[in-house]
């Protein structure tokens, strides 16, 4: 499913191609260094620089001979530069050149995806906008409780959404360094001004203390940010798979002219999008197992978490990418239903006004014990007997008794609950605004 409906643009930076050619981008950083440096002749510089290319093929079979790929590509290198090639990788360790593309991948795949969460956020923050003052019953433990705005449910999301942005940014910018340092990080055969040539060039910072590899905690908090913000995006398409539900159908996913939803029953409209997204958040939180898993390696390194990674961190980043672009298309045109809402709303009696009743009666004087039996009783007859709540409450001596003439139907006004819906949408874009 998801290499066909894959961004190409984030599956080329994991690529064959794309990252041999970030190998040959450090390697000639390193060269350009070395030769300011004294450490390598200008002549290999300017052969590499003329003729330093590779053939991915050539070097996949090269690979399945040695059974190195590093060994591999840089004897493909050779066979374009010559003798010179020689200067090629002076002094450097595998993982010199591994990690720092590594760096330059997560880089490059988390501003895209960066770009598509601010998108995410402007069609949340539009959609809020639109239905910010759109009443709603709010629900806790599937049940009716008190009412909210749609816009509020909106503007919730768009606050989690920018709290996972800010996550994965500050994750991107701790895994973004990246080594060249030397078999087990202690600059034997080069020194640290190469490194920061290098780190500067590319744009990354370098590790503070590296062994022969940038240690994997680092990478760990990116899969981490991402499962996190995969967990987000199915609590908010669980939320619209409940309120597609026919039972409650206050708004549903998009059903475009032709579409079918069922191969047996024609009136079906099923929720497939959010439910391809919920599946596909699952996927994405088992990659964090791993890399968890891959922090713990022997000594200055192993090779234990490198076929990990080569499995788990283009996948991760692809899902992403597909679930963020999805999850976009599926809030810009969620259809809903404000008339079906109020219908839900009426549907439970003013029960909703329980709690208010419940704060004025001990602003009267009434203990609490005995100011939620008094409401509960009440309560529970609408419940049962399908009985406007307000009315009852009205009627019951005991409970009006408390209140002066006017009172009880002010407090009974369904405004109150939405008194709030500024200061809230204010704050939690002032919020997003500053995790930036």
């Amino acid at each position: 499913m998801i290499p066909r409906y894959s961004n190409p643009e984030m599956a080329d930076i994991w690529g064959d191609e794309s990252r041999l050619g970030i190998w040959l981008k450090v390697e000639t950083l390193a060269l350009e260094q070395m030769v300011a440096e004294g450490l390598a002749p200008k002549e290999a510089l300017e052969a590499v620089k003329s003729k330093g290319k590779f053939d991915t093929k050539r070097v996949l079979e090269i690979e399945s001979e040695v059974r190195h790929d590093v060994i591999a590509f840089l004897t493909n290198v050779a066979e374009y530069v010559g003798p010179l090639a020689r200067y090629v990788h002076r002094g450097m360790t595998s993982n010199d050149l591994l990690d720092t593309t590594f760096a330059v991948q997560l880089r490059r795949s988390g501003d895209l995806l960066l770009k598509h969460i601010d998108e995410l956020l402007v069609v949340l923050k539009n959609r809020a906008e639109e239905y910010k003052t759109t009443p709603c019953i709010g629900r806790s433990h599937g049940i009716h409780a008190e009412p909210t705005t749609f816009g509020l449910k909106l503007i919730g999301w768009f606050s989690e959404v920018a709290r996972g942005r800010a996550r994965l940014a500050a994750a991107l910018k701790e895994a973004c360094v990246g080594k060249i340092s030397g078999p087990v990080g202690t600059f034997a055969q080069l020194p640290p001004s190469i490194e920061s040539f290098v780190m500067n060039k590319l744009g990354l910072g370098a590790d503070s203390v590296s062994t022969q590899i940038v240690p994997r905690d680092r990478h760990a908090a990116v899969f981490a940010a991402l499962g996190i913000l995969g967990s987000s995006i199915e609590r908010f398409v669980t939320e619209i798979r409940h309120l597609q539900r026919s039972e409650v159908r206050e708004a549903e996913e998009f059903f475009s002219k032709g579409q079918k939803g069922s191969s047996a029953m024609p009136h079906k409209r099923n929720p497939v999008l959010s439910e391809n997204l919920t599946g596909l958040a699952r996927l994405l939180r088992s990659y964090i197992s791993p890399a968890l898993e891959n922090i713990p390696l022997w000594h200055e390194r192993d090779i234990s978490h490198s076929s990990v990674e080569r499995v788990i961190t283009p996948d991760a980043f692809i899902c992403m990418d597909f679930m963020l672009r999805r999850f976009i298309g599926l809030v810009k045109n969620l259809v809903v239903y404000p008339e079906r809402m109020k219908q839900n709303l009426d549907s439970c009696h003013g029960l909703f006004h329980s709690g208010t009743l419940l704060v004025a009666l001990v602003d009267k004087g009434v203990t609490r014990e005995d100011a939620y039996r008094m409401v509960q009783i009440r309560a529970m007859e609408a419940w049962e007997k399908g009985i406007d709540f307000p009315e009852l409450a009205a009627k019951d001596t005991a409970i009006s008794s408390k209140f002066s003439e006017g009172e009880l139907e002010k407090l009974f006004d369904d405004s109150a609950h939405f008194r709030q819906v500024d200061y809230i949408f204010k704050r939690a874009i002032k919020d997003a605004e500053a995790s930036r």
